[in-house]
């Protein structure tokens, strides 16, 4: 068995700083299971970091491994679980931050944050990369132009082929399109782009364990179009896409009426669907993993994982946003990002074993 100094290391980017990414980190790696699966490094202002500690009650002790992304110093992260190893970027103001509050500097600092992890990814000096939620609209004040995490990780990567998966224990979807308006999200439903998602979506759950994935087309269309009564995108984009993959010998049917579809799938039919844009995959997660307690009148838990698929480099997320109006509190559920963490174990895994890495990530996973 090796020593838990051989485990690999996982990056954690610490997210919008004014949200609850700080804290969720914190309270996660509490988790003493996560702690048998990987060593971490918490990409962070450590002003930022020791404040989430605080509210939070973690009683983790801030341990700095590095303070220049830039001099790329191999990394020497312990495992002791008491601790929370700190690559400080000394990037945010004490005297100006504020919980909850939009602001270009919190927008910057996330981004740097993300940048720093990607680096240390790409050179091999981390297994994986794990990512706490961001403000789209703090990064647009702070000059980036990306919509959001996938688009920054293809940028920095140098990747076109990409996808958004999201899971939520045994069903995942993953989409066409993610960040862009309706109007574009139905042009992008093409042959090719379908076709290329549906490999990037079969890989995926085989690199989870599944030798034989079984995949699912929704449609674009109400009731798919209804042999072009509706639209004829199933006919004309989709269903050729859908019949080239099984040519190619993946186990794919569809497309599906998606109202229909989402139960099958959450029933155990398929092991995957290909959803055609952003609302139509993301809706049927949350509803699965979002939990309410109508007696206290709020959201009790937070569950599901964003995976980045097509990558050089592992990243998985939370699913869920920065939550401004519970930063600061030390309230807000960190299960979906112990789920995160645990699924960039996995499959940093997986990738380092091969075939039975991958075995043994899908059965981690039950």
């Amino acid at each position: 068995m090796n020593s838990q100094n051989d485990l690999p290391v996982i990056a954690l980017t610490m997210g919008d700083p004014a949200g609850v990414g700080p804290e969720i980190i914190a309270k996660a790696l509490t988790h003493r299971e996560l702690r048998a699966m990987a060593r971490f490094l918490v990409i962070a202002d450590r002003a930022v970091m020791e404040r989430a500690v605080a509210v939070t009650g973690a009683g983790l002790e801030s341990v700095p491994v590095g303070a220049d992304p830039a001099v790329g110093a191999d990394l020497a992260v312990g495992a002791d679980p008491s601790a929370l190893y700190l690559w400080d970027l000394g990037n945010v103001d004490q005297q100006t931050f504020a919980y909850g509050r939009l602001s270009a500097e919190c927008g910057r600092a996330a981004f740097e944050s993300i940048e720093t992890a990607i680096r240390l990814a790409l050179d091999g000096q981390v297994a994986a990369t794990v990512t706490a939620p961001i403000n789209k609209e703090a990064l647009q004040l702070a000059g980036i132009r990306h919509a959001g995490h996938t688009e920054i990780f293809a940028d920095r990567t140098g990747t076109r082929d990409y996808a958004m998966m999201l899971a939520h224990d045994s069903f995942r979807v993953v989409h066409v399109s993610t960040h862009v308006s309706m109007r574009d999200a139905c042009d992008a439903v093409t042959k090719e782009r379908v076709g290329r998602v549906i490999r990037l979506a079969h890989d995926a759950v085989r690199a989870l364990g599944i030798e034989s994935p079984r995949i699912a087309v929704a449609g674009l269309n109400p009731h798919a179009g209804e042999n072009g009564l509706f639209g004829r995108e199933e006919l004309d984009q989709i269903g050729p896409a859908v019949d080239s993959a099984a040519a190619h010998g993946m186990d794919v049917r569809g497309p599906f009426p998606p109202d229909t579809l989402f139960p099958r799938a959450a029933a155990g039919e398929f092991d995957c669907v290909v959803a055609m844009y952003h609302d139509q995959g993301h809706l049927p997660v949350k509803m699965l993993g979002f939990a309410y307690d109508h007696v206290a009148g709020s959201f009790t838990d937070v569950r599901g994982v964003n995976i980045t698929l097509g990558l050089p480099i592992i990243r998985t997320s939370v699913d869920h946003g920065t939550a401004f109006d519970r930063a600061g509190t030390g309230t807000a559920s960190e299960t979906s990002m112990v789920e995160a963490i645990r699924y960039a174990a996995l499959l940093a895994g997986a990738k380092s074993a091969g075939g039975t890495g991958a075995g043994r990530a899908q059965e981690g996973m039950e």
